[in-house]
């Protein structure tokens, strides 16, 4: 490819809404330019990118054994009907009308329509096991559309969903596609880690996140340095404690703490470890009638170590608060407890809640809590002595780094990552609503089980600038750059001796199949050199009149901090041999 027949056109500033690195080199290297907001146009270099990854993932994917396809984008809204999700998705669900005034959705993802192909093709245990995939677009009405094509609206995705006739089956095709997603990423040639995930009101265990290490990502990835441990924030878990609980020194004292609302400034007026406070969060759950009318409410107070957050998650997990709690409401708040946020406790309620504590608050001696009166406190309070043992002792914080890892092997450290794929065992999550059901061994009908495996065809450029990246512009991995090589003459406008040396190289890569770029433009060394280092193509070759006098071209990856002379002669086998490496 010659430059001159290409489009390439650099930007010197990024646009002022770029607001992380991915987003403005993309946009200052002629990858992207946005339409709307969280809307994008693929310029002819990213879109390069994009068909690279498309490439790896479908052979990957095929050499796995899953099956392509194409759906639609553009659904009829009678499939998501009959899996609820049509009124239980919020707007980021974009619906739409046709002419005849019938309900249409641009579809997020596909359960529902391969399901519908699965129900009506896959009539026997004999056609089982099946794995159908696609990639096409997406779209999510995204409230606020930010970071670029990281976080657009309209994207591309692989998904993924596999058919068995059993659970064990269902779980060897999940394993199946845990190993093609690590061959994949690791073609990739990017740093990832694949990460226990929670698997939401499915449940069961079979949940993974792959995660590139960027430290720009917005998850939180929790590892082990002295194992494979590795999970998602939302999974990992916070082991109780491993000593008991102390015995009591302290007598329990209302102390004044005036204006001091937080944990953080309790601690610092009495001039105490923050890890002698209690968080006191106070949630509702509604009890409704079959005409959705309320019944009941419960209040419920979970109590975590001051300087620990709540993860919300695991608090869905507690027996009877389950995903449909919420935050109670300040006159719910103030008839249980007789205060206002802020100083709320455990000890002294006008009205009777569920008391949580976590694992670490349920070992606590002489600890400090809200006394339920503004501007006071309680300290020196104790569990048996002072207020009931907790009705439930549950995991309910995130974990921090130093925590016991949960498999014994060390502590606990934390690194930040950019999801980029995930695989899931759904069960009959679909096929269950959806009648989805085949003929077993014995004539019998049975439910498909079935699981789902998805990749952010265009978050994964992001997602890889985010992680390699300099001063100068993009670093690509070989595997997903635009350009693999590109051949940058000096004067060839004027020297035929560096046009013919630039156009052999350029025609014995291109023989070779390696992906090459010739620019022929005419620019100045600064301005072509800024330009690729910016693009991002990993190996350049300079060819130069004086060079070429001495025998010789320069080298330099995009990682290097200076060229390397090469014999002009054994420029081609020197490049090859780099690229196997």
């Amino acid at each position: 490819m010659k430059a001159s027949q290409f489009f390439i056109s650099t930007l010197k500033e990024a646009p002022a809404d770029a607001e992380v690195v991915s987003h403005r080199l993309m946009t200052r290297a002629g990858m992207i330019k946005k339409l709307g907001a969280g809307i994008y146009s693929y310029m002819p270099l990213g879109l390069r990118v994009i068909r690279k990854i498309e490439a790896i993932v479908r052979e990957e994917m095929n050499r796995a054994g899953a099956v392509e396809l194409l759906m639609p984008v553009v659904q009829p809204a009678e499939y998501w009907q009959e899996t609820g999700r049509w009124s239980k998705m919020g707007p980021e669900l974009m619906r739409v009308k046709d002419r005849h005034d019938r309900d249409f959705i641009i579809q997020p993802t596909s359960e529902e329509v391969v399901t519908d192909i699965a129900r009506q093709e896959l009539r026997s245990y004999k056609q089982l096991p099946k794995n159908f995939y696609h990639i096409q677009t997406k779209f999510r009405d995204e409230r606020r559309p930010r970071f670029g094509v990281m976080r657009s609206r309209e994207f591309i995705m692989k998904d993924a969903y596999s058919f068995d006739r059993d659970p064990v089956s269902a779980k060897a095709s999940y394993q199946g596609m845990s190993r093609a997603y690590r061959a994949i990423f690791d073609r990739f040639g990017l740093r990832y880690r694949a990460v226990a995930a929670d698997s939401g009101a499915i449940g069961g265990d079979l949940s993974e996140e792959f995660q590139v290490i960027a430290a720009t990502g917005e998850d939180a990835i929790v590892y082990c340095p002295a194992s494979d441990y590795a999970a998602n924030m939302e999974k990992a878990e916070a082991l109780a404690p491993q000593s008991p609980r102390a015995a009591a020194s302290q007598t329990l004292t209302k102390t004044p703490t005036p204006g001091k609302s937080t944990c953080a400034d309790v601690a610092a007026l009495l001039n105490v470890p923050l890890t002698t406070t209690v968080k006191s969060l106070v949630l509702a759950t509604d009890q409704l009638n079959e005409r959705g009318e309320l019944v009941k409410t419960e209040v419920w107070l979970l109590l975590v170590r001051g300087d620990h957050d709540m993860n919300e998650i695991k608090v869905g997990k507690v027996p009877g608060l389950d995903a449909s709690f919420r935050f109670a409401t300040v006159s719910e708040i103030e008839a249980h407890f007789g205060a206002k946020p802020g100083y709320l406790g455990p000890i002294g309620l006008k009205q009777p809640v569920k008391v949580v504590a976590d694992r670490e608050v349920a070992v606590m001696a002489d600890w400090i809590c809200g006394a339920n009166e503004e501007d006071f406190h309680f300290t020196g309070a104790n569990w048996g002595r002072d207020l009931p043992e907790p009705h439930m002792v549950a995991d309910l914080r995130n974990v921090v780094e130093g925590d016991l890892s949960p498999d014994g092997a060390g502590v606990l450290a934390i690194e930040r990552g950019i999801e980029v794929g995930h695989v899931f065992y759904l069960g009959t999550k679909y096929s269950a609503p959806m009648n989805a059901s085949f003929l077993d061994e014995n004539g019998k009908p049975q439910l498909m089980e079935m699981g789902c495996y998805g990749i952010g065809i265009t978050r994964l450029p992001a997602a890889a600038i985010e992680q390699n990246h300099d001063e100068r512009g993009i670093i690509w991995p070989d595997a997903i750059a635009p350009f693999t090589v590109v051949i940058c003459p000096i004067g060839m406008d004027r020297s035929a001796q560096v046009q013919e040396a630039a156009q052999k190289l350029h025609d014995d890569l291109q023989a070779a199949g390696v992906d090459v770029m010739l620019d022929d433009r005419g620019e100045r060394p600064g301005a072509m050199f800024a330009d690729w280092e910016l693009i991002g193509v990993p190996h350049r070759v300079v060819i130069s009149d004086r060079g070429l006098k001495e025998g010789q071209v320069e080298y330099q990856h995009r990682r290097d901090p200076a060229a390397s002379k090469v014999a002009a002669a054994e420029v081609c086998g020197f490049v090859k041999a780099r690229l196997a490496v």
